[in-house]
């Protein structure tokens, strides 16, 4: 029970109401319907108190849940007003032990407030209750301190959790990124210090202050990052329910394997993955699974299987959303997208095998061309990658013709406090973070090399795309290198180089948003406040990467997409 629950049942039995126990089975598919009708239905007859899954009695298709209730009325009148063939209702008998105290009887499914190993008392069967006529003593089932009378006794709860507004925790966090402003501009301080040698001893100790500082913002910035994560089998579960749901509606056999339910992301991420996880799983019953008859002509098992999958990778997770279905049609969705003016027909033929699985992401495309209920308004996908890139995140697609659909999302783990790589173009300051950076590298110019408009340079024996950040938002100033760096971001199996004049060095900073005048704008993921009181920019990497993987051989990435 939880602490208001305790208070809630205790309130109950020193007003004289009577415990029962509801045992009811509900379908998965109606539960949230059927649990709140039950809710109003108990209402004018007494008080649900708690309800929790019994574990046991149930199909794949439906849940048994213990409800406790507390009411004046008789038990024959609650089966009357509430049973029925999937209710099952039963009192829960008082029992008097030991002078010291009144407890409530264990029945099957309810779990009493433990007591200490001195004051268990034996269990007593139900025939062996008292008259419920007969006068009961109650007393408090909590230890009572000595000296204190029973009315003095607090009600303490055996739970060691608490809920908590994640906007509480998301003013700690903006406090803890101010602290990190507040370290950097003491770190710059100090080794100003440093150089001034009548201030030598000062500086050691102030120097020593730092690194203490420093060791303690680290130890409270990932306590609360830890508080903030949650393992994504919350979601899964959800998602569990969906897929029966869904499946019933399109008359379909759909089994859904989940892996990697342990994985912890941080809780905004969880919250805004809902939306877009619900419409792949939509598409994946409506679009990919066929249905059995045609799966048994092909040779595939009469139920289709949609897995669910994460793990961590570095600083990223990664979930798949795969299917045994048909696969996309290509031709299909060409058609589609020629029929909507998207593609011209004499390109269809030019198109590469990503650039057209790529157009699913095309808003107000459908290959279907009927509207149901689940998919075919040509709306879905588009919203599902825009979502996912406000999270910092990129989604691929794999796909093969009659044998599946795999799609991989990739996000940071937490969008809190980050670490970023400090850079210099033109003379204007940049940020991107870590997270998405792999090396920086010394940029050959010899090594360069243009294919079809975008410029490219070989890395180990595979093709980086480059893009030239001063190009990229029309920058112009006093710093040049005769040789720049090559900043290699990536996300998934994506890469970019982004060249830069100079590397500063690593910094933990803290995403502002940039408004809402500047939210539209393409290429940024807000702005920091850097130790110096100066601002710099936090470059948007998977949008980076986006825009050049959709460029493609078309042209280079330019300012015209991003004013």
């Amino acid at each position: 029970l939880t602490e208001y629950e305790e208070h809630r049942l205790r309130t109950n039995i020193e007003q004289g109401q009577s415990l029962f126990r509801l045992r009811v089975r509900f379908e998965l598919a109606t539960i949230d319907e059927a649990l709140n009708n039950l809710k109003l239905r108990a209402k004018p007859h007494g008080e649900i108190i708690t309800y929790l899954p019994t574990g046991e009695g149930a199909d794949a298709d439906s849940i048994e849940l213990d409800i406790l209730m507390a009411s004046q009325a008789t038990l024959g009148v609650l089966r009357s007003l509430l049973g029925s063939e999937n209710t099952k209702i039963d009192e829960v008998p008082r029992r008097v032990g030991a002078k010291d105290a009144v407890i409530i009887a264990s029945g099957p499914g309810i779990v009493p407030t433990p007591l200490p190993e001195q004051s268990r008392l034996p269990s007593v069967r139900p025939s062996e209750a008292p008259p419920k006529a007969a006068p009961i003593e109650r007393r408090s089932i909590l230890p009572r301190p000595p000296g204190m009378g029973t009315a003095e006794v607090s009600l303490r709860s055996v739970t060691q959790t608490v809920r908590v507004d994640i906007r509480k925790l998301d003013l700690l966090m903006n406090i803890v990124g101010e602290l990190s402003i507040v370290r950097n501009a003491i770190g710059r301080l100090t080794e100003g210090i440093r150089k001034t040698p009548e201030l030598r001893e000062m500086s050691i100790e102030l120097y020593r202050l730092h690194r203490g500082f420093e060791r303690h913002l680290a130890d409270l910035q990932s306590g609360i990052l830890e508080v903030r994560m949650v393992p994504l089998g919350q979601l899964f579960d959800k998602l569990a329910r969906v897929v029966r749901q869904i499946s019933r509606e399109a008359d379909k056999d759909v089994n859904l394997v989940i892996t990697g339910a342990e994985t912890e992301v941080d809780k905004l991420i969880v919250e805004e993955l809902s939306d877009p996880l619900m419409h792949m799983i939509r598409n994946a019953v409506d679009h990919a699974i066929e249905a059995r008859i045609d799966r048994e002509k092909v040779g595939k098992p009469a139920i289709g299987t949609i897995a669910l999958n994460a793990f961590q990778k570095a600083s990223h997770v990664v979930i798949e959303v795969e299917d045994d279905g048909k696969g996309i049609d290509e031709t299909k969705l060409l058609k589609a997208a020629v029929r909507k003016g998207l593609v011209e027909q004499e390109e269809v033929t030019e198109l590469a095998h990503r650039d057209v699985l790529n157009l699913i992401f095309v808003p107000g495309l459908s290959t279907k061309t009927d509207v149901g209920e689940l998919s075919g308004r040509g709306v879905g996908m588009d919203v599902v990658k825009t979502n996912i890139s406000k999270l910092g995140g990129i989604i691929d697609i794999y796909s093969e013709n009659g044998i599946g659909t795999k799609f991989t999302v990739t996000l940071p783990i937490t969008l809190a406090i980050i670490s970023a790589l400090i850079v210099h173009v033109e003379g204007r300051t940049f940020a991107i973070p870590l997270s998405s950076v792999q090396e920086a590298i010394w940029l050959d110019p010899g090594a360069l090399r243009k294919v079809e408009g975008q410029e490219m340079m070989t890395l180990r024996g595979s093709t980086l795309p480059l893009c030239r950040i001063n190009e990229l938002f029309a920058l112009s100033g006093p710093q040049k290198r005769a040789r720049p760096y090559a900043v290699v971001v990536g996300v998934g199996a994506r890469r970019l180089g982004l060249v830069v004049d100079q590397i500063v060095g690593q910094q933990d900073i803290v995403i502002k948003p940039l408004g809402p005048s500047l939210k539209r704008v393409k290429g940024f993921a807000g702005a920091t406040e850097l130790g110096d009181q100066r601002v710099a920019l936090v470059l948007d990497a998977p949008a980076l990467i986006e825009e050049a993987f959709l460029q493609g051989a078309e042209a280079t990435v330019g300012v015209g997409n991003y004013g």
